[in-house]
């Protein structure tokens, strides 16, 4: 019988309303960044057994992740990023929290990227 090595849960363009960046003038304005998240939940998809208790819960992922991203203005977006990935690891169990952060930023440049993986 195959064995899965790694299984995911993902949400991707996740939009966070927040205060960030090291001006004060661009902290003063509610910027929306976009996350990509992935997580690595402790519980093997075939032993869910279709239970919402067994897996992590994406719809309270992107709620709480939402009000982290507004508790605060922060600097940087490494910061905001390494919030994220620890919070879902400490607070839904997640054995690996994978958070890409996005946002537009610069004239003439596509978005500025952080990317964190952690591992519990």
């Amino acid at each position: 019988m195959p064995e899965s090595l790694f299984q995911s849960i993902a949400l991707k363009d996740l939009q966070l309303p927040c205060h960030i960046g090291v001006p004060a003038e661009e902290r003063a304005q509610i910027q929306v960044l976009l996350a990509d998240i992935s997580l690595e939940p402790a519980t093997a998809f075939a032993e869910m057994e279709e239970r919402l208790e067994r897996t992590i819960d994406y719809a309270a992922v992107a709620i709480r992740l939402r009000a982290l991203a507004a508790q605060r203005p922060r600097l940087l977006l490494e910061t905001l990023a390494d919030e994220m990935a620890r919070c879902l690891i400490d607070e839904f169990g997640a054995l690996q929290a994978k958070v890409v952060l996005r946002k537009m930023i610069l004239p003439d440049c596509g978005p500025a990227v952080v990317s964190l993986q952690l591992r519990a």
